[in-house]
């Protein structure tokens, strides 16, 4: 927790994942101060010892410091100096002293020893570099290379030149991601477009009861993954993809009617063109566990008989961000079996509840969502 110079808190949560530290924790927070999002941003793009999570904290503080213009406190210092203090190796104890003839034959060890580490050098670092990216993945990138370039001279070319160039550097740096290599999720792209991909998620908190869901799914359809849709504009990266869960049916989660995903980082007011899309990705697994979703076994199989689609996905995401900017609220909707609502409204209204057994309808004028839920239908009149 964050107390900036207005006295204003902010509330910053990091997901560990399972490829820690190799990959830094996943933060988020629930604010809409560009300072904070862009703060947690910088999180996502780091290395080596700063993947720690105590290093993380140090590098989010600085710079929330730096951005609200007030002093980093004490304890930031000896935080930091309890770091490196753990890396400060121990005083050797004294060595026994060796004859002339010991010593020759150490220093031709070691010397033999060097040239054999000075061979290696160049072959791991070579190797190290071929194996950076599967084949595979670099004849996709080369394919969309060489599609691009036909495209431009037929001068039929799709989306814009700033997002295909971002899109592409996106999907090359998922390809050599260490989350992406151990099977975290995978990416498939829609008709080999850049601007549509296929998303599973894998692996989701194992402690979680999306996780166990996740294990009967695969027992009853031989399927265990969350399948995403993403849909980029040619305004990307300033505007975010529109995401979607396509499979399976999703109750909890802040999944929304048609699968759409209600979160404000894929807003336009929440959204940042510094975001990644691998971040977006485990932003949505994180997400999903937080709002406790679980799978609906139940749910019709048959698209054209189950609940997601791709239109009434994008009509109730839609409705949903008409209707907070119209009128200045905020909306947060963990729809799951409580159907926790939290509204805040900046304008007085009435509303009366009827008990129902399929929806939760929330009515403006003309304007209706429909949002299953389990035992709720509110009317609004404004």
């Amino acid at each position: 927790k964050f107390v900036g110079s207005n006295g204003k808190k902010y509330e910053i949560h990091a997901n560990i994942t399972e490829t820690y530290p190799s990959t830094p924790p996943v933060w988020f927070a629930d604010s809409e101060d560009t300072s904070v999002t862009n703060a947690v941003q910088i999180l996502s793009n780091t290395s080596g010892r700063d993947n720690h999570v105590i290093n993380q904290v140090g590098i989010l503080l600085k710079e929330l410091c730096r951005l609200h213009s007030v002093p980093e406190p004490e304890e930031l210092e000896r935080l930091a100096l309890g770091i490196w203090s753990c890396a400060v190796p121990m005083e050797a104890p004294p060595t026994p002293p060796h004859n002339d003839d010991d010593d020759e034959e150490e220093d031709d060890a070691e010397d033999e020893e060097d040239l054999h580490l000075e061979m290696d050098d160049p072959d791991t670092a070579s190797k190290n570099k071929g194996d950076e990216m599967g084949v595979e993945h670099l004849a996709v990138l080369e394919r969309l290379r060489q599609t691009q370039r036909q495209d431009h001279l037929k001068g039929s070319v799709s989306g814009s030149v700033q997002a295909t160039d971002r899109l592409m550097k996106e999907l090359r740096d998922i390809y050599r991601s260490d989350s992406f290599k151990k099977g975290m999720y995978s990416i498939d792209l829609v008709s080999e477009s850049l601007y549509e991909w296929n998303v599973r998620l894998m692996s989701v908190d194992p402690d979680s009861p999306l996780h166990n869901d996740l294990v009967e799914l695969k027992e009853k359809e031989g399927n265990d993954s969350i399948l995403l849709n993403m849909h980029f504009k040619e305004t990307y990266p300033f505007e975010p993809p529109f995401v979607r869960v396509v499979h399976p049916i999703i109750s909890g989660g802040y999944v929304l009617v048609g699968g759409a995903i209600c979160m404000e980082l894929l807003t336009k007011q929440g959204w940042s063109s510094a975001y990644t899309v691998e971040a977006v990705i485990m932003q949505i697994a994180a997400t999903l566990v937080k709002g406790k979703a679980r799978i609906q076994f139940g749910a019709p199989k048959v698209v054209g008989q189950g609940q997601y689609s791709l239109a009434r996905a994008q009509q109730s995401f839609k409705s949903l961000v008409q209707i907070h900017e119209k009128n200045g609220k905020y909306f947060k909707f963990p729809i799951n079996s409580n159907c926790v609502i939290q509204f805040c409204l900046l304008k007085a209204s009435q509303y009366y509840f009827t008990e129902t057994s399929s929806s939760f309808i929330y009515r403006q004028s003309i304007l209706q969502i429909i949002i299953p839920c389990t035992s709720l239908i509110i009317h609004t009149c404004l």
